[in-house]
């Protein structure tokens, strides 16, 4: 059995560059070819990364022998990209979100189970230790049952983002705003700890960027099939950018919550990660004193690592060992769909006006 898995890129832009970094680090993978339509900058992405530079991922699976193909190209782009790796014979990882609409993920899904290979979805904040660490207590009953949950994202974005690439801020070639571009990760850390979503009610606006035709703030209520309910206050209109956070609260009393990210939000490829994920709420009877030890751990892991990367280089190195070993696969289709049946939902109920008489 091979000892490492062969990973393509479809795509070559700025988050294309993270994932060169995360599988130079990776012990299992190795990266070994790029594909995209542009070849003078594909030529170029392939020889910093001495890789074969290629014009499909059909080529990428029979002249480099690619097992894994990444998709990391703006989203509107993700169903194109992973159907072809599939038709090619090959496993897929494809960035956040999975899609532009849950028809997109199920031709996706379909595609996946007809090949017979694998799907998965980038969703690399699950690897940080603080939200491992809230997974756990969850899974373990250490809340109870989760009832409530709130999520909250207050960033900022100025046209110099949008600028930046020709595809941001409009409808046709983005998709959306917040709701589907910087909300997707904490919209998945949501769904993974509370599961599935039954309803969802919600509004969306564009507040103060008037150069973007979409969303840039958005709130909403979610209620789960397990019976919890869920608030969501998202917002590109915060400046600098404030911080990201998801909490859970149990019917047992006790409550846990993350916050993702804070300070300046992070940008793929244009910015680093400011400061690290830390537990900013842990009230588990008996275990009230261990939120100051969590939040030293990760203040000291963060110090050793280049958090841009890590993550991504975690999440691939355990997708490559369920490939090898035959193991469930992390953040599956099914889970990226979900993420992506909110972000649908939102976007369908959440520009209408009712007006209370």
């Amino acid at each position: 059995m091979a000892e490492k898995i062969r990973i393509g890129l479809l795509g070559y832009g700025k988050v294309a560059q993270l994932y060169g970094e995360a599988i130079a680090a990776m012990p299992n993978g190795e990266l070994v070819s790029v594909c995209g339509r542009n070849r003078e900058r594909r030529n170029a992405f392939a020889a910093r990364w001495k890789i074969g530079s290629r014009d499909t991922a059909e080529e990428m699976v029979h002249l480099d022998k690619a097992d894994l193909v990444v998709v990391t190209t703006p989203h509107p782009q993700h169903r194109d990209g992973a159907l072809e790796a599939f038709a090619a014979g090959c496993h897929v990882l494809v960035e956040k979100p999975m899609a532009l609409s849950t028809a997109q993920c199920d031709e996706m899904i379909a595609a996946a189970k007809k090949a017979g290979k694998t799907l998965s979805v980038v969703s690399q904040r699950r690897w940080f230790p603080s939200c491992r660490r809230m997974k756990d207590a969850i899974d373990e009953g250490k809340i109870g049952k989760p009832v409530l949950a709130q999520l909250t994202v207050l960033g900022w974005r100025d046209k110099a983002y949008y600028d930046s690439d020709p595809w941001r801020g409009k409808w046709d070639t983005e998709g959306g705003g917040i709701l589907i571009n910087q909300a997707p990760h904490q919209i998945d850390l949501l769904h993974w700890f509370m599961g599935t979503s039954e309803e969802i009610q919600g509004y969306w606006d564009n507040f103060n960027h008037p150069y973007i035709e979409v969303d840039d703030s958005a709130v909403a209520v979610v209620k789960f099939k397990s019976g919890g309910i869920a608030s969501v206050l998202v917002s590109n209109s915060q400046k600098p950018g404030i911080y990201a956070k998801v909490h859970i609260h149990g019917d047992s009393a006790y409550s846990l919550g993350v916050q993702t990210d804070g300070g300046a939000m992070f940008i793929a490829g244009m910015s680093s990660i400011v400061e690290p994920p830390l537990n900013d709420l842990w009230t588990i009877g008996g275990e009230e004193k261990l939120l100051d030890k969590f939040r030293a751990e990760d203040e000291a892991f963060f110090k050793t690592i280049n958090a841009t990367v890590y993550f991504f280089t975690r999440q691939l190195e355990d997708l490559c060992t369920s490939l090898l070993d035959g193991k469930p696969t992390p953040t599956t289709g099914e889970e990226g769909r979900e993420t992506v049946k909110f972000i649908e939902t939102m976007y369908r109920i959440g520009n209408s006006r009712l007006h209370v008489q």
